[in-house]
């Protein structure tokens, strides 16, 4: 999961996706609790105004793996720019983050050698654009993640979010 990413040839095909890039990072990694990584995601036009910065926790489980999803503190958008400079991450402590609770995503190793997972029904709250809940579906192979988020109001109607499958990811390093 450590790299930069985007949907860049996905965006070129299909008109209904914008060209996104996504960067993960390790942080705390002196900490032996799991991988723990910065998450950094924008569309590519404003790679400098992120529209999601989360702290990811991996860490292993009976069937798997479970992706936790933490918020930083204050202003996010003074931790742009983690993935390529660690040094803007300085101060930040585990405990300073807030862990997103039933946003957890879980990963389970797929035949074909990819890991797949999801977040759990309607567990994960959201009030972005007149959600209720959001859920995100993941597939993670060497090259490429795929991602899947989607907002649902409380009737159940999708208000953001892809709407024709996936985002593509394509690991670019």
């Amino acid at each position: 999961m450590i790299g930069s990413f985007d949907s860049r040839a996905q965006a070129a095909l299909d008109p209904d996706y914008r060209e996104i890039t996504l960067h993960m990072a390790p942080v705390f990694t002196e900490r032996t609790d799991g991988h723990w990584l910065y998450v950094e995601q924008a569309v590519a036009s404003a790679a400098d105004k992120p529209y999601r910065q989360r702290v990811y926790r991996v860490h292993e489980a009976a069937d798997g793996f479970v992706s936790d999803v933490y918020m930083l503190p204050g202003d996010p958008l003074r931790f742009t720019g983690t993935w390529r400079d660690a040094s803007l991450f300085q101060g930040v402590t585990v405990e300073s983050l807030a862990q997103k609770d039933g946003c957890s995503i879980h990963l389970k190793a797929q035949p074909d050698g990819s890991f797949a997972g999801s977040t759990d029904g309607a567990m994960c709250p959201s009030e972005l654009r007149g959600a209720t809940y959001a859920t995100s579906k993941v597939t993670i192979t060497a090259s490429l993640l795929e991602s899947w988020d989607q907002g649902f109001d409380a009737s159940g109607k999708q208000v953001w979010g892809a709407e024709k499958g996936p985002y593509q990811f394509v690991k670019q390093k």
